[in-house]
């Protein structure tokens, strides 16, 4: 194959990169985009194999089939509830790939002869373990295998510091004395312990933030395997999701007021005092039943949604889908709110929602629709507790004080769907509950939606 075809190649796959990146800013155009990410990546693959003849058609042809097959599978078995587990997962072997490229790399006697080759192999090796073993706790916290509440480790930052600088002083090792190989297997096994040690002390509140960095670092770990094995198609593609990772760590970080170097060194939901959710709930939450609610939503003009991790587990999108729908056909004015962390990971809501087929333009993120509460005759929350926490607001002594919450408190009324008062992710109980203005819903998501619909079909 022509070098000239090869370049060309590569441009085309970074030109749909780029081109996929851009649909992916905004959901009419989200699932074209990473069609086209998708086809740029495949040209990618397909030419690289072919140029460097590492492997004959007939293996490059069962490659693709049984990607496609698995890729396939998981795609329509994973529910969308699931679907921050499968990004940690697919971050964590996208670190782990690029680990092991590095390794193989390292110990053929041809290649990495220059220092340049040797730099980008020891920074491969650090970034791509620390993502693949932090990666596996993120899953296993999200999946349940182990707590999602924050793991205090004593001396975890001293732990953290000795972890970081032994691995920069085995870099330089590794560069400077690469035939002693000892050197690059220790320096796997501390940046794996780095990457546990960075995630295990973060609770699930939090996760959001460290999918997001992950994602991260698994294209900066891609971007330096590129300069390893001299392919620049795979330098533009890992910078690109490196770039873009850190720019949505960023905005997470604004998000729940969280400070990015905490991020950095995994510094996340400290202090705060121990709050008794008697104190806060004791005789002050009201319960309420759909027939009553259902009142309320006769005479509602104006009727904000606001979807939350609670309404995914429920399964409960397209009975809220109905339940809008029906309240638009009486004449009221339904918005969906959307905060930028409900869920478990960015955009969880938008995705959810595009599942039940709900118009894109009913969806209005935080900003805008904050100030809309006041003119809201009924805010129902599905879900959604900590993003909806006035103690984010009121409370200085509260863990979660200064992050921008949806202030559905606002609200004339406020419709709390639950199963019971027990916390969110950041395990803080929520005075929205015991609100004057706030009725308690009681029930399964899904279950108490359907009722309620039903109750305002016969009203009619």
């Amino acid at each position: 194959m022509s070098t000239t075809i090869i370049y060309l190649a590569y441009l085309l796959a970074a030109s749909l990169f780029i081109l996929g990146i851009k649909g992916m800013t905004k959901p009419r155009t989200a699932v074209r985009g990473n069609q086209l990410s998708a086809i740029g990546m495949l040209i990618a693959v397909v030419v690289t194999l072919f140029d460097q003849h590492i492997l004959s058609y007939e293996w490059i042809l069962a490659g693709l089939v049984i990607g496609a097959v698995i890729g396939g599978v998981m795609a329509v078995k994973i529910q969308v509830t699931s679907m921050p587990q499968m990004v940690a997962l697919l971050n964590g072997f996208g670190g782990g790939a690029s680990l092991f490229i590095a390794l193989a790399n390292f110990v053929d006697p041809e290649s990495a002869t220059h220092v340049v080759a040797l730099i980008s192999i020891a920074a491969t090796v650090l970034i791509g373990a620390v993502t693949l073993s932090g990666s596996l706790i993120a899953f296993a916290k999200l999946q349940e295998l182990m707590s999602g509440n924050p793991i205090r480790v004593p001396g975890n930052k001293v732990i953290n510091a000795a972890l970081l600088i032994a691995a920069v002083v085995l870099s330089v090792l590794v560069v400077t004395e690469p035939a002693n190989h000892d050197y690059i297997y220790i320096l796997v096994a501390v940046s794996l312990a780095l990457g546990i040690f960075l995630v295990v002390p973060i609770g699930g509140a939090d996760m959001p933030v460290v999918i997001a960095l992950l994602n991260s670092y698994s294209g900066i770990a891609a971007a330096t395997t590129g300069f390893i094995t001299g392919n620049t198609v795979l330098i533009v593609s890992g910078s690109l999701v490196g770039a873009s990772g850190i720019i949505l760590t960023q905005i997470m970080c604004k998000a729940m007021n969280r400070s990015l170097v905490n991020v950095l060194f995994g510094v996340m939901g400290e202090g705060g005092e121990t709050i008794d959710a008697d104190e806060v709930y004791a005789g002050k939450v009201k319960a309420s039943s759909p027939e009553e609610v259902a009142m309320l939503l006769e005479t509602a003009e104006r009727v904000v949604i606001v979807p939350g991790y609670g309404l995914a587990m429920a399964q409960a999108q397209h009975a809220v889908r109905d339940l809008a729908n029906l309240l638009q056909e009486r004449g009221a004015e339904v918005k969906y709110a959307i905060h930028p962390v409900a869920g478990r990971m960015p955009g969880h809501m938008n995705v959810l929602l595009a599942e039940a087929e709900v118009p894109y333009d009913q969806l209005v993120e935080m900003d805008e629709i904050n100030p809309q509460f006041e003119q809201t005759d009924v805010a129902i929350v599905i879900g959604a507790n900590d993003v909806t926490n006035p103690m984010a607001r009121e409370d200085k002594t509260s863990p979660i004080y200064g992050m921008p919450i949806l202030n559905v408190d606002k609200a004339r009324t406020v419709v709390v769907v639950k199963r019971s008062l027990s916390p969110g992710f950041a395990g803080l109980p929520n005075p929205l509950f015991a609100k004057d203005n706030t009725l308690m819903l009681f029930g399964d998501g899904k279950k108490a939606i359907v009722e309620l619909t039903q109750n305002l079909k016969d009203a009619d």
